[in-house]
């Protein structure tokens, strides 16, 4: 997973891009990560500030407004929304919060969101209409038997909506 992890970070590096990893502190260490990003069952919050320090992205998973605003408390620099549809990526994940979880955290939150579950090319824009400025595209992606043509669509419909 390091050596992985390490290509990656290489790539990023390359091309001026952030890495996050997804629960692990120690490979986010190991391959000095830009930061890492845990879910309910990973390793808290405040354990690994101390272990990454101040100076590294520390993202949260959230499923409601309780939990948004404790982990903007906390000191989260972002926080994921999830899940906002249903989605075959984590099972677990929980019933799809929709839409209307977003307007609402848009509301109330002041720290960076990104919107993460069952997003994929029919609801992408509506997710980036009710407030998301950034979105975790997973299942539409890696289900695709083209991923590139399908990350074109993607990015394609995020910046007509977008602009950028």
């Amino acid at each position: 997973m390091i050596k992985e992890a390490d290509k990656i970070k290489k790539l990023c590096l390359k091309n001026n891009t952030l890495l996050i990893i997804n629960d692990r502190v120690d490979i986010s260490l190991a391959v000095d990560a830009d930061g890492v990003h845990l879910g309910d069952e990973d390793i808290s919050y405040s354990t690994a500030r101390k272990i990454l320090g101040n100076k590294k992205i520390i993202g949260l998973t959230v499923h409601n407004l309780r939990e948004a605003a404790e982990a903007q408390k906390a000191g989260a620099d972002y926080i994921g929304v999830s899940p906002i549809f249903e989605t075959r990526t984590k099972p677990d994940a929980g019933a799809p919060s929709g839409i209307k979880f977003i307007q609402k955290v848009k509301k109330t939150i002041k720290i960076p969101f990104v919107a993460i579950g069952g997003i994929n090319e029919s609801n992408v824009a509506d997710v980036l209409k009710s407030g998301a400025k950034s979105v975790a595209i997973i299942s539409a992606i890696i289900a695709s038997p083209d991923v590139e043509k399908e990350c074109r669509k993607l990015r394609d419909i995020i910046l007509d909506y977008t602009g950028v």
